[in-house]
């Protein structure tokens, strides 16, 4: 599926919510086995994580490869990169496989902050690779989130200085689930990449509805100074793989594969080929976040609680009570949800789940906030 038939796709997806809602399109019926798991246990909405993963031809894959489990990834890491590099259009020597994104964030994090480097980055936002540069000597410039938080771009920008050797760009944005918009994403990643690095995180990118949203893959091939993360653990559902990938210019990526802590596994890499080549899970995966998001939505609507219409798979909206307070009473009745963003300290992450995990959250939230 390329990058244009999917958009197309989920945009037709997004549109379609009333319908989806209501069970669904006939086309995904039931590509995956419900595991007993799910309904086990806490309801988990605080990770942001796909119940619905692996896919059943990913479980298929790793059973029939158990055995590979004795040997080293290295002879194996070269199909996904081929496969990867196939598939983001770029040559293979862009691609970084790593430890799940993470590891691809504190390696940049170790890269560019060692030995005092600036970062610039929103605030909340998602803090691997700041709080990784930071323990190696880097000084990170938070600056706040816009009125209708999102990145502040201009005030961003304003905060770059001769010792700044990265601008961190989450987007769509953890926790806050919004969306820079395209033209001004551009204009302000080829502007900095002039004077420095610009990290792209684009870990829920898959989740985009707009139709032609670009990837910052794009400034690489056009040989920006420009990296950008994406993983395996969302749309995939490979979340415990560990498994993910940078793209960059081959200078670039060779300096950050050398500075490689953790690798991933065989058996992630026969996991993560085997994804991507099973649409109809990726597909899948993409309707059910839309069926949740508009449940959780209509539920907050009549609660009157405020939210930020997401482009990921959590929702983060206004509990107007102290995040602290609600969740342990949350907790409580057996659901939990996202830690603390401050200073949105009266806000709250809710991950989309399942249908019944998010019901059963809504549920519980009228009950703790009654």
């Amino acid at each position: 599926m390329t990058t244009t038939d999917r958009r197309n796709w989920l945009k037709t997806v997004a549109l379609g919510g009333g319908f989806t809602l209501l069970g669904g399109l006939p086309a995904l019926a039931n590509p995956i086995e419900r595991h007993a798991y799910l309904a086990e246990g806490p309801v988990k909405l605080n990770s942001n994580e796909n119940p619905y993963g692996p896919s059943n031809s990913v479980r298929e894959v790793i059973r029939e490869n158990f055995g590979l489990g004795c040997r080293y990834p290295f002879q194996y890491i070269g199909g996904l990169v081929r496969d990867i590099a196939r598939k983001e259009e770029v040559p293979e020597a862009c691609i970084v496989i790593t430890g799940g994104s993470t590891e691809g964030l504190h390696a940049t994090g170790l890269v560019y902050g060692l030995g005092g480097g600036e970062i610039v980055a929103a605030d909340p936002t998602f803090q691997a690779l700041l709080s990784y540069g930071e323990h190696f000597g880097a000084y990170v410039h938070r600056v706040a989130l816009d009125d209708s938080l999102t990145h502040d771009l201009e005030a961003m920008e304003r905060r770059i200085t001769s010792k700044t050797r990265l601008v961190f760009l989450c987007n769509p944005n953890n926790p806050t689930g919004t969306l820079l918009e395209h033209g001004k994403l551009r204009d302000f990643c080829v502007s900095v990449a002039n004077r420095c690095v610009v990290f792209s995180d684009e870990a829920y990118y898959d989740y985009i509805t707009e139709p032609d949203y670009p990837s910052m893959v794009e400034l690489v091939k056009e040989n920006h100074n420009v990296i950008v993360s994406k993983t395996f653990s969302k749309v995939y559902g490979l979340a415990g793989m560990r498994i993910g990938y940078l793209i960059a210019r081959p200078d670039i990526a060779r300096r950050l594969r050398e500075s490689l802590m953790a690798n991933t596994n065989t058996l992630a890499i026969l996991a993560a080929r085997q994804a991507l080549k099973d649409t109809d899970f990726y597909k899948f995966s993409l309707a059910e976040n839309e069926k949740c998001k508009e449940w959780i939505y209509r539920e907050l609507d009549q609660m009157g609680l405020p939210y930020l219409r997401s482009h990921t798979n959590f929702v983060f909206f206004k509990s107007g009570v102290s995040i602290q307070e609600l969740i342990p009473k949350m907790a409580a009745e057996n659901v939990q949800i996202g830690r603390p963003f401050p200073p949105l300290l009266d806000w709250a992450r809710i991950s989309t789940g399942t249908l019944d995990e998010v019901q059963a959250f809504t549920r519980t939230l009228k009950k703790v906030m009654a």
